[in-house]
């Protein structure tokens, strides 16, 4: 149901041809009447004008599955989604047995991250859709359980191979730092930062950086899908210019997000590996509902936090976010509001309920037990 996995192969075969891909975007290559890489008019016609006509934007981690997957099928599309749907397999495998450990360290019973493995919203959109999303959780769940296990250096490293599979793990470097203290937490980020531009290394240039930070920003600025909060912005804004004011309010809203990162990091005492957890899930929360984009696949980061932090909204969204696809229906992808309100309505709902209002009752009870 995903056309992304077309940009995959062609990334990979870029790498295996010579070229860098944050270089070049197809359309550069069909405007001059050049075919760089095996395949490249079917890749080419699949990953659709959007993606053709912007640079890449996957991280080293990322591009070297898509590599591997050249390697081993240059010249067959079957053969390049074989081999990168065994990569997100293990990594599934991988994310089940330390899972696994890491609830077992929680005393929380070690089966819940079936409620992840075999959720079909997982086997569909990382699996089956070959989102990569599924190798960084596999690296954020082994960092989680060795910081659990005080192998705090160690766990720095696996952070860092999530954060260059997928950047979203950078949202929680506050709060670890802070989990750590002054100096571990400042040694962690250091880590996490040089690995990161070791892994970019064979990339960087003064045209990737202007290629990637233009083409990240594009997320905050140009792409809209299955947004809520912005969304109700946007039709504020519509009311009282009459324009798409979305180059104005999503940076705004990548703004209140940071200053809510900032709060949380301040006023947690993260003491404890659930604390942490609690509050990276509910950063990333936060953070989608503010989003301008939240694809489908984007909700497996909350999904496997859930796991480990009790919270069951994450799981009625891995139920809703279906309601999404409705938008693939029609020719130019035009999303029904009404549908996105109730799928957001029910998310909002446990949201709430779970976070604000129990939390209320409970403080109430103890009240009453004083």
């Amino acid at each position: 149901m995903s056309q992304d996995f077309f940009r995959f192969i062609w990334d990979g075969r870029m790498i295996f041809e010579g070229y860098n891909p944050f270089l070049y975007t197809p359309n550069f290559f069909f405007e001059k009447g050049e075919l760089p890489v095996s395949g490249a008019q079917t890749l080419y016609d699949g990953m659709g004008w959007l993606s053709a006509s912007h640079f890449t934007n996957y991280p080293p981690v990322s591009q070297f599955c898509y590599f591997l997957a050249a390697v081993f099928a240059n010249h067959s599309v079957l053969g390049s989604i074989i081999a990168m749907r065994i990569l997100i397999i293990i990594a599934d495998f991988a994310t089940l047995f330390f899972g696994r450990k890491l609830l077992k360290a929680l005393h929380l019973n070690p089966n819940y991250i079936f409620w992840y493995i075999l959720n079909p919203f997982i086997i569909i959109e990382l699996t089956g859709n070959l989102h990569f999303e599924g190798v960084m959780i596999c690296f954020l769940v082994l960092s989680l359980y060795l910081l659990q296990k005080l192998k705090w250096q160690w766990a720095a490293v696996a952070f860092s191979l999530s954060v260059a599979t997928k950047l979203i793990p950078l949202i929680f470097l506050p709060l670890i730092f802070k989990h750590l203290k002054l100096k571990k937490g400042f040694l962690f980020c250091s880590i996490v930062g040089l690995i990161n531009i070791v892994l970019f290394l064979p990339f960087i240039s003064s045209e990737f950086i202007t290629n990637y930070t233009e083409t990240v920003g594009l997320w905050f600025k140009n792409f809209e899908f299955n947004a809520s909060l912005f969304n109700i912005s946007k039709s504020i804004g519509y009311q009282i210019t009459g324009e798409n004011k979305i180059k104005l309010i999503g940076p705004v809203m990548a703004i209140l997000v940071i200053l809510y990162i900032l709060y949380t990091t301040y006023k947690s005492p993260l003491k404890d590996i659930k604390n942490l957890l609690i509050n990276m899930l509910l950063i990333i929360s936060v953070y989608y509902f503010m989003a301008t984009t939240v694809h489908p696949w984007y909700v497996s980061i909350l999904l496997i936090l859930a796991v480990f932090t009790g919270y069951k909204f994450p799981l009625i969204w891995s139920v809703t976010i279906i309601l999404s696809y409705l938008a693939y229906v029609s020719s130019d992808h035009k999303e029904n509001l009404w549908i996105i309100g109730l799928e957001y309505i029910l998310v909002y709902g446990a949201f709430i309920y779970e976070v604000i209002l129990k939390k209320q009752l409970g403080n109430k009870h103890i009240d009453k037990r004083s």
